[in-house]
């Protein structure tokens, strides 16, 4: 099914018909597919929805750039068109910039808010980290001196060593739109959110660090807080039976 609205056509699917609605927000470049398992384990007893953003998936990239303001935004809208009243939502990664939003900065009406190793934080960056940038930037230089055949293979190969994984799954007409979700800082609005949340984390994520996990469940007063020890940034697949089993005991609670 598709959700329409002036430019924007976003992909999405719902599966069951309780009383109850969750939706789920998945990562940058992630799609509705790696939380069948979730979905599963939830449907018989809520209504789940679950979207493509635009740009992933079988939603297509509108003709502009985006903002991390647009992307909540039509989610925001996408609830209301829906007729979906005080939703549960389940974030991982750049879905949890979302839920951010939605709770902390516009203060929509939230259920529940479940956050999986999700961005938003905008952190000091270590001498490692400010290493690893430059010599980055020194080696894309060096493109210029590549023949011409071999350019897009070279800065493939760099984008592969050296960027996120967010930054890999970029299509080429969304660079802009990455740059200006990754530079805003959601920190403020964190400790804005006054949803009852449960924060779920690896401690072997190095795409967002064991920390951010730390700082939210310091920041949000009504938050519990769960490290999965050896799961990495797609921790609700490394522990799947164990994340859904945590979810299902947290929306139960009263």
């Amino acid at each position: 099914m598709y959700y329409n609205k002036d430019d924007i056509s976003m992909y999405y699917e719902k599966y069951g018909d309780g009383n109850k609605s969750i939706i789920i927000l998945p990562g940058w470049g992630d799609t509705r597919k790696t939380f069948n398992f979730m979905i599963n384990s939830l449907k018989d007893n809520y209504s789940v929805y679950i979207v493509d953003y635009p740009g992933f998936g079988k939603s297509i990239f509108p003709d502009k750039d985006l903002t991390i303001y647009d992307y909540a935004n039509i989610i925001r809208d996408f609830i209301k068109n829906e007729n979906i009243n005080n939703p549960i939502i389940i974030a991982h990664s750049f879905g949890g910039r979302i839920a951010t939003l939605i709770s902390g900065y516009y203060k929509d009406k939230i259920d529940k808010l479940i956050m999986i190793d999700t961005a938003g934080i905008k952190s000091f960056k270590g001498p490692i980290k400010l290493l690893k940038q430059y010599i980055y930037k020194f080696l894309k230089k060096l493109n210029i001196f590549i023949p011409k055949r071999k350019r897009n293979l070279y800065l493939k190969k760099l984008i592969k060593i050296f960027g996120s994984s967010d930054y890999r799954n970029l299509n080429s007409n969304m660079y802009n739109s990455f740059k200006n979700i990754v530079n805003e800082d959601l920190k403020y609005y964190i400790k804005n959110i006054d949803t009852t949340t449960l924060i779920i984390w690896g401690k072997l994520d190095r795409d967002t660090p064991l920390r951010y996990g730390k700082y939210l469940h310091k920041k949000i007063r009504k938050s519990s807080y769960v490290v999965l020890a050896k799961a990495g940034h797609f921790s609700y697949l490394d522990y799947p039976t164990y994340t859904n089993k945590l979810i299902s005991d947290f929306l139960l609670l009263k």
